[in-house]
């Protein structure tokens, strides 16, 4: 816990992942002070103290934010933690470097790259910083497996990537199944597991896409040190099982080389996790969130090559005991 607590706030508190970053700043000993949301069910605040500032108006929230930024330093917010849309992103964090305070922003930054340039330039003018929320690269399980790759940097490794889930119908008419607000599949999903795979094999040397639709997505990618086929799904229909409301509706497997990447467990506490890091002035920045945008944005954007079938593209990168 910090000797000082800090002052946070938070854009997007009503959605899914707010509450990660509640517990996150919570566990770390600091204190939330405003939260913004244009839903108004957030009873959930109640948890972290009975006297957050809440508003249903980012206009208001600005100003409060504003306010507090002249008024005495014990008020001051040093921390804006954004968990908006994304294609707020940009606007949340330029709010909080305008207001003196560093950004912690959930994936992605931005959906576009060119974006981020602009961004380091507010930056170096503020004086404050952006964080990104790259919590599988604090996963023990993935920190080790990386420790071990480094060990033989020459070693060239074939890789099978699926992460399916199941999406109901609400999916396609909120924003996340909005190509413009949310980037889509591809990022809404693939982000996490793009922005793994460069940290563990090394630069995008090639991208190829072979199926891209609303809910699918697929291809190959050559990095530095593999060759990677990547399956991304949000069709229930793609479940090695029969997904049950309220039950299991996600399944993820990385193999390398044959071998299944294990890391279903250790999740609880990475967001605290990332919080720790960037209280300690060791966060993830814009550089080590750019090249997942960058190849985010270059497989919405390339032609599609040597198109298959869903369920043969499934078939390639799924383990032979659930294929």
């Amino acid at each position: 816990m910090n000797s000082s607590p800090k002052n946070f706030a938070i854009t997007g508190v009503a959605g899914f992942v707010a509450p990660r970053h509640l517990k996150a700043i919570a566990d770390t000993g600091n204190r939330l002070v405003a939260a913004v949301d244009p839903h108004d069910a957030v009873g959930l605040l109640d948890r972290f103290g009975f006297d957050v500032r809440f508003f249903t108006e980012f206009e208001r929230f600005d100003r409060h934010l504003e306010k507090l930024r002249r008024g005495p330093e014990t008020d001051r917010v040093q921390y804006l933690s954004i968990c908006s849309p994304n294609y707020l992103h940009d606007a949340h964090m330029r709010l909080a470097l305008r207001v003196g305070a560093d950004a912690i922003c959930e994936k992605p930054l931005v959906i576009n790259p060119w974006n981020l340039d602009g961004l380091q330039e507010l930056e170096s003018e503020t004086g404050n910083h952006i964080y990104t929320v790259l919590q599988l690269r604090l996963h023990p399980s993935l920190v080790a497996f990386r420790e071990r790759l480094q060990g033989s940097p020459l070693q060239r490794h074939s890789v099978q990537l699926a992460y399916l889930t199941a999406r109901g119908r609400w999916y396609d008419v909120s924003w996340k199944g909005l190509e413009e607000r949310s980037g889509g599949i591809v990022v809404n999903i693939g982000i996490h597991f793009f922005d793994l795979l460069v940290w563990l094999f090394g630069r995008v040397e090639r991208a190829d896409v072979h199926l891209r639709e609303g809910k699918r997505a697929a291809g190959t990618l050559t990095l530095a040190n593999a060759d990677v086929q990547w399956y991304l799904s949000a069709e229930a229909s793609d479940l090695p099982f029969t997904p049950a409301p309220g039950g299991k509706t996600t399944f993820r497997s990385i193999t390398v080389d044959g071998e299944q990447l294990e890391f279903s467990e250790g999740f609880t506490d990475l967001h605290t996790r990332v919080y720790q890091e960037v209280l300690a002035g060791r966060g993830f920045g814009i550089e080590q969130a750019r090249p997942s945008i960058e190849l985010s944005h270059r497989i919405r954007h390339a032609p599609i090559t040597d198109p298959a079938p869903p369920q043969q593209l499934r078939a390639a990168v799924m383990p032979k005991a659930t294929a």
